[in-house]
């Protein structure tokens, strides 16, 4: 099966099936796993041979567990490579001498290699489309045509493709088009990159286009904390040798913060510029100075990241020689690999311009629509608006159909891939609680003479629409195993396992979802499941519901419901 196949496989967690965290002592994961054997241990179960056999399976689960979990190199190798990194012949025995922390510098050297060859075998295309627009007509004060003449002015294709020939040779091949007022240009250019060590990589460049070119580029790593990237550059025109010159020194100041220092010199002048550029979890912000010939300008922009939202909202101004220039803008992520964007400039003079862009894996599309050579109210408000209203209505008629369509093709195509293994868990699940009954009864009944923590009810699965808990039925009994009908599908009762999980009148689930617990399975892959529970403390009735994901500590003394007569 391919990765991407092997990705959605499900696979136990080893922490879950004895309830601990992952940075669980070894104290704690010893009081686990004596209790977990206690309940599922095949001699308690002997007088019911099928009973004995599941026992056996769950016992012996639970004891892989606590076999890795206690094993501070086996531990080590789960967390880094999950279950099938253990499954590795020969792993466990060359890194028996080495520590965690060395196990998991390895694995990543080993993962750097995998995608050096995984690059070694295919090629790297990017791509650039620009289709420039100009609407000035659309804002000019002249009433005299009714229809605004939209022309395009310029139009630009950049692509290039990346092919490894060794580990530490990449070829590219690049070429671009152009044409603007009715002028066209364009260019090919090849070079080769060669990584002569971990510090550094030499590339060398030659091209055709307005002449032959001839570059060299050098990069090295100075320091820990310093690095130097300089190229030069020969053009040969008709009128002679055209060189260039470009260095850059960058310097790390802090854990979120670079500042570079880039010299330029050609015929078209020379300059220094200084960058200051500091990127932290909630922020990005460049602040940029250059001065030389023939401009010189100051710059700052900031951009603030909502990963919850998946947007960046972005603010820049830059005024120097040329005018002055500000700019506001907004990138939506669309979907794994695709994101869309729009952005408004006002300048001085270059007046009022709208620029959208959308991005999908590596090709980019970008449409700069010049709307006025002025900076005026009108074209500021339609460049502002029109792109709002725009993403909505696009979002609700067409993204969010889609969306919904392809969580739903993911989630059959997690069934379908994962459908032998849940059938597996829903059987073991609804063993596990026919061996924890004895178990419960005990818990249950110490719970109930003390007025400790005493489970009525425990629903887990997908809540109903338009409620924010499950609805939990009358008590009929001391709870139904996850193989009796639920008045809602999707939906598992899984009071017995909850009720085996109180100790001393406390129930702790940890921040991970609950379907990996002895007793529960995932009523709904690929939906969002929450769980509810409903319960006595010292005479009081309380319910609460979680999402599956998050942690419950039980009692809750601000989720009373009423007082039991």
């Amino acid at each position: 099966m391919d990765e991407e196949g092997e990705s959605i496989l499900l696979e136990d967690n080893y922490y879950q099936l004895l309830n601990v965290s992952k940075t669980a002592s070894l104290e704690e994961i010893n009081s686990a796993y004596r209790r977990f054997s206690r309940m599922f241990h095949p001699d308690k179960h002997s007088t019911d041979p099928n009973k004995q056999k599941w026992a056996e399976q769950i016992f012996n689960k639970v004891k892989e567990a606590y076999e890795v979990l206690s094993d501070s190199h086996k531990r080590a190798i789960y967390d880094t490579l999950g279950k099938r990194g253990l499954e590795v012949d020969g792993w466990e025995v060359i890194f028996r001498t080495r520590t965690p922390r060395e196990i998991r510098e390895e694995y990543e050297r080993l993962k750097r290699e995998r995608e050096e060859r995984r690059l070694q075998q295919s090629a790297n295309p990017r791509g650039t489309i620009t289709l420039s627009i100009n609407a000035t007509d659309m804002f000019t004060k002249e009433e005299t045509t009714v229809i605004p003449n939209i022309e395009v002015s310029g139009m630009t294709i950049q692509q290039s493709i990346d092919a490894p020939v060794t580990l530490r040779n990449t070829m590219t091949l690049s070429g671009n088009i152009s044409t603007q007022n009715g002028i066209g240009t364009g260019s090919i250019n090849m070079c080769n990159r060669h990584l002569s060590s971990e510090k550094g990589w030499t590339e060398v460049e030659c091209g055709i286009g307005n002449g032959p070119l001839l570059g060299v580029k050098l990069f090295r790593t100075l320091s820990r904390l310093m690095f130097l990237n300089c190229g030069t550059v020969l053009q040969f025109t008709s009128r002679g040798i055209s060189p260039s010159f470009v260095s850059t020194l960058a310097l790390q100041l802090d854990a979120h913060s670079v500042g570079y220092l880039t010299y330029r010199a050609g015929n078209q002048g020379s300059s220094m510029t200084s960058i200051y550029v500091r990127d932290s979890e909630k922020y990005h912000s460049n602040t940029a100075i250059q001065i030389g010939n023939p401009h010189s300008f100051i710059s700052f922009n900031v951009m603030r990241k909502l990963p919850q939202h998946d947007l960046k909202l972005r603010l820049a101004v830059k005024f120097g020689t040329f005018g002055a220039i500000a700019e506001y803008g907004a990138e939506k992520k669309v979907s794994q690999n695709s994101s869309v964007s729009a952005a408004v400039m006002l300048g001085v003079p270059s007046g009022v311009m709208l620029k959208l862009k959308w991005t999908c894996s590596s090709q980019t599309i970008v449409v700069p629509i010049h709307l006025c050579e002025e900076v005026m109210p009108s074209p500021v408000f339609y460049a502002t608006v029109v792109p709002l209203v725009s993403w909505m209505i696009l979002k609700k008629i067409v993204l969010d159909p889609i969306a919904r369509e392809r969580q739903e093709r993911e989630r059959q195509r997690s069934m379908e891939a994962n459908f032998e293994r849940l059938q597996e868990m829903q059987r073991q699940a609804r063993a596990t609680v026919e061996l924890m009954r004895e178990t419960y009864s005990r818990i249950r009944s110490h719970e109930d003479k003390k007025k400790g923590l005493v489970i009525l009810k425990a629903l887990y699965g997908k809540l109903p629409a338009d409620t924010s808990s499950h609805v939990i039925p009358e008590q009929t009994g001391d709870g139904v195993s996850p193989e009796s009908p639920s008045p809602y599908s999707d939906v598992i009762d899984v009071t017995i396992p909850v009720q085996c999980l109180v100790k001393d009148s406390r129930l702790e689930l940890l921040e991970a979802s609950k379907s990996e617990l002895p007793g529960f399975y995932d009523p709904c892959v690929g939906e969002d499941k929450h769980l509810t529970v409903q319960y006595m403390f010292h005479n009081n009735l309380h319910c609460c519901t979680v999402p599956d994901n998050q942690a419950i500590v039980l009692p809750r003394n601000n989720h009373r419901i009423k007082n039991r007569s």
